[in-house]
C-alpha cells in the first residue's frame, strides 16, 4: 500500500531554507502529480506546492518565488526547497498525491520558523 515518509523539517530563523524530502513506496511514483501541503496550527492544510509527471509545476501565491518543488523519479522521492522562510510558514508540512488525499496522510514534518 502507498507509503509517504516525509523528513528534513526543523527549527530555523526567519529569512533561513530548509529542504524537505518526501520517500513514496507502494505506488508508481512516476505517473503520479505529488504536492506538498502544510497545515497551520487551527488552520485547514493546504497546498502550497505540485509538480507534475512531466516536471510542470505550481504554487500557491503566498510561496511562489521562495519554495521550489522537484521530484526524482528514479529515487521515488520529491523535494521542497524553501527560502526566505517567515513564521506564517509554520507548519506541519506532508506530501501526497491528489488520488490519495482522502484516504492517505504520513506523519509529516514539522517545519518552525522563529528566532
Amino acid at each position: 500500500q502507498v507509503q509517504l515518509v516525509e523528513s528534513g523539517g526543523g527549527l530555523v530563523q526567519p529569512g533561513g531554507s530548509l529542504t524537505l524530502s518526501c520517500t513514496a513506496s507502494g505506488i508508481t511514483f512516476r505517473i503520479y502529480t505529488m504536492g506538498w501541503y502544510r497545515q497551520a496550527p487551527g488552520k485547514e492544510r493546504e497546498l502550497v506546492a505540485s509538480i507534475l509527471r512531466g516536471g510542470s509545476t505550481t504554487y500557491a501565491d503566498h510561496v511562489k518565488g521562495r519554495f521550489t518543488i522537484s521530484r526524482d523519479n528514479a529515487k521515488n522521492m520529491a523535494y521542497l526547497q524553501m527560502n526566505s522562510l517567515k513564521p506564517e510558514d509554520t507548519a506541519v508540512y506532508y506530501c501526497n498525491a491528489p488520488q490519495y488525499v482522502n484516504n492517505y496522510w504520513g506523519q509529516g514534518t514539522q517545519v518552525t520558523v522563529s528566532s
